[in-house]
């Protein structure tokens, strides 16, 4: 125990109640588990005894605690995350207004703007993470307790970043392009580039596409209600696992709110653009993307862009394979992929690879999300 505590001093002595010591231990590794090991039942009775057994000094007056400042709805995001919808809705009016050349221009020029439009509202919402986190890894050294930056770990902290941004780009273009792009492949072409419309050799799945932008707005709603219920969670509990009560069935009900606002914007789109609604192309996507960006935003980084990835492969290697089936003595390549689209169409393979990396992830959100460590403000190690 002394040992524990000399490790973990500077924690022990900043924090104003046993609570803060269990967020701190939590997030560098400490389990109940460990807590078992010091004959305690769980990790807040050990933060407890921390607590009971660190000084205090009775001459100097002791720093009022400074609770975690509570999320407000900003307009600066509110208009932020509508972006992205209203370009991509203007980017599909344009489309269908201008033929030729300006088509190829529009289309350029809208793709470019909702991806800056995006990436705003990434940055500068509750879709962003809590103001003033920064995710910080911890190393040893001769003096225990002092924690410094890992230079390292946050360039992989980056690269992640960037990897799952590049994931998330390719499956927003396969919502968009790749129904098409397999049944053209899988039928002897392409002979011609997409055409922006739902009919032709290459048609173009605009309806998911067009509400998966709108839902970006809803996602950062949510975000919002999850920071809310977080915030109240760390401020009213007196365990962890109180905490993770109170925290899992608001996680799940922002889940399931945010799928259901989908559906329906998905809906909303088919109809006013005259195309089927793909409903399992577009709920999978968004169900695979909202907790993949919930755990980036607090610095779970590896979970989401291996989900990411895995998705995007299955995708890549549905087109691929098919292709490769056309050279003398591969046809047996495309073998898997054909027999796939004949028992449930070329929606089967984003269904497939969506909905099964969105089950993982989401399992993987309701353990780290849960945690109070994952809100702490300075973040925590992955």
């Amino acid at each position: 125990m002394k040992a524990l505590l000399h490790r973990h001093r500077e924690l022990c002595e900043r924090a104003v109640d046993p609570l803060e010591i269990a967020v701190g231990l939590e997030a560098h590794g400490v389990t109940d588990r460990t807590a078992a090991r010091y004959r305690h039942r769980d990790v807040f009775s050990l933060a407890e005894e921390l607590h009971a057994r660190v000084p205090h000094n009775t001459e100097r007056p002791s720093p009022e605690p400074r609770p975690l400042p509570a999320p407000r709805v900003r307009a600066g995001w509110l208009l932020l995350t509508l972006l992205p919808g209203a370009l991509g809705a203007a980017t599909v009016t344009g489309l269908r207004l201008v033929q030729g050349t300006p088509r190829l221009l529009v289309a350029l020029g809208g793709l470019l703007t909702v991806a800056l439009a995006t990436r705003a509202a990434l940055c500068h919402s509750p879709l962003a993470g809590p103001p003033g986190t920064r995710a910080r890894r911890t190393v040893s050294g001769a003096r225990a307790g002092r924690t410094v930056p890992d230079a390292r770990a946050e360039r992989t902290t980056t690269i992640g970043t960037r990897v799952g941004a590049l994931w998330t780009l390719w499956l927003l273009g396969y919502a968009l392009l790749g129904d098409g792009l397999l049944h053209a492949v899988l039928t002897g072409g392409p002979d011609a580039p997409p055409t922006g419309a739902a009919e032709g050799t290459w048609p173009t799945a605009t309806a998911p596409a067009l509400a998966l932008l709108l839902a970006c707005a809803p996602a950062a709603w949510c975000a919002h209600l999850i920071a809310a219920g977080v915030h109240r969670g760390l401020t009213g509990s007196r365990t962890l696992r109180q905490f993770t009560a109170a925290v899992t069935p608001l996680l799940l009900g922002a889940y399931a709110l945010f799928l259901a606002v989908l559906a329906a914007l998905v809906a909303l789109c088919g109809s006013a653009l005259h195309q089927p609604a793909a409903y399992p192309q577009a709920l999978t996507l968004g169900a695979l993307l909202l907790p993949a960006r919930l755990l980036t935003a607090r610095h779970h980084r590896r979970g989401p862009a291996r989900a990411l990835g895995a998705a995007v492969l299955v995708e890549a290697l549905a087109l691929a394979l098919p292709a490769a089936g056309r050279l003398p003595g591969c046809a047996f390549l495309a073998v898997p992929v054909q027999t796939l689209v004949d028992a449930g169409g070329e929606a089967a393979v984003p269904v497939l690879a969506c909905g099964i990396a969105a089950l993982a992830l989401l399992r993987h959100a309701g353990r780290t999300l849960t945690r109070a460590s994952a809100h702490a403000p300075t973040g925590a190690p992955e």
